[in-house]
């Protein structure tokens, strides 16, 4: 099921996504939530009753009439007010190569633990515009990466039942301003102004159900599902990334044991996996550069169009837009 959240009248509703066609939760079941949030805290009652309701639109017995078209709207961000945001760091190709990069080794400690950092809820956004100030230009970056939501309250939850707490899959832009996270992180803490501008969700939730056929084995001495889902970024139609979900060393259910460990977790809390290996232009500069020392760095710039595609999670496209506000934190330093 492809849940997909959009404006109406100045508020965030809730559909499923058949065929082209949005499907209104009222349309489903007069008793089914209208909106994610609410819809993610009622999850025991709610999934299992628009489950049915897919199944009658697929069936004929909802007439296709009372449908709308998926371009006719404001797609918002599939959860559009998330509780948190978590961000792991969950695929050892990434590390390695960006490690190797700067010429540093392989940190043993991705092996023994998954890590995450907190960003910025209220910066989660959905398909459209990317607003950047002049700062963010500097070396501003994509992150490609798979995301989950969590569907129901847990703590202290172990990696083995973990599965149990995922609402679905969806792609995530982990947006980067490579400058200001470099500078803020030689002080040890962040990132924080390097990334909390945006996130971006989307374009809808896909339940686990609709994924069963992509499953596969967690890798050795894991635990917790994988998916094989092809993952790539294209910017200005160019091919510049291509993984796969199933490349994740730590999986969603292992990073759940972690997060919750000693912590409440509610429904509406989104948890990235972290970059994909090739995922971002950080990466990618400076591998290039490692053959090829006069190698030009590429990032985004103003008017950049930027779309993630993840096999049975569809297309997540933004376009980057340069803000008027000219201030700059970058220009304030003292010294």
């Amino acid at each position: 099921m492809k849940l997909v959240s959009y404006l109406s009248d100045g508020q965030d509703r809730l559909a499923i996504l058949v065929d082209g066609l949005l499907y209104d939760m009222e349309t489903l079941h007069p008793d089914l939530p209208h909106n994610m949030s609410m819809f993610l805290n009622y999850w025991e009652d709610a999934y299992s009753m628009a489950l049915g309701g897919e199944m009658m639109v697929r069936e004929g017995r909802i007439d296709k009439s009372r449908g709308f078209a998926y371009g006719s709207v404001q797609v918002l961000a599939p959860v559009p007010f998330p509780s948190s945001c978590r961000d792991g760091y969950a695929f050892r190709q990434h590390v390695a190569a960006a490690r190797r990069n700067r010429g540093v080794p392989m940190i043993p400690e991705f092996d023994q633990y998954p890590i995450f950092y907190f960003t910025n809820h209220h910066s989660i956004q959905g398909p459209g515009d990317v607003r950047c100030m002049p700062d963010h230009f500097e070396k501003l970056d994509f992150e490609l990466e798979a995301a989950i939501v969590i569907c129901k309250h847990g703590r202290n939850i172990r990696a083995e039942e973990a599965d149990h707490y995922i609402g679905g899959l969806m792609i995530m832009n982990d947006m980067s301003a490579r400058r200001l996270q470099m500078e803020e992180m030689l002080l040890n803490l962040g990132p924080a102004k390097g990334k909390d501008f945006s996130t971006v969700i989307g374009p809808w939730l896909v339940t686990l159900d609709e994924l069963e056929h992509f499953e596969i084995p967690a890798k050795e001495n894991h635990t917790g599902k994988s998916w094989n889902l092809r993952m790539q970024c294209f910017v200005n139609g160019q091919q510049v990334s291509d993984g796969n979900v199933g490349d994740m060393d730590w999986t969603f259910a292992e990073i759940i044991e972690r997060a919750s460990y000693g912590v409440d977790l509610y429904p509406g809390d989104v948890i990235g996996s972290g970059t994909v290996g090739t995922g971002c232009f950080l990466e990618l500069n400076g591998t290039a550069k490692l053959n090829d020392p006069s190698y030009a760095e590429q990032w985004l710039q103003p008017g950049d169009i930027v779309e993630m595609e993840i096999d049975g999670l569809g297309k997540l496209s933004n376009t980057i837009v340069e803000e008027e506000d000219r201030f700059s934190l970058l220009a304030q330093k003292k010294i």
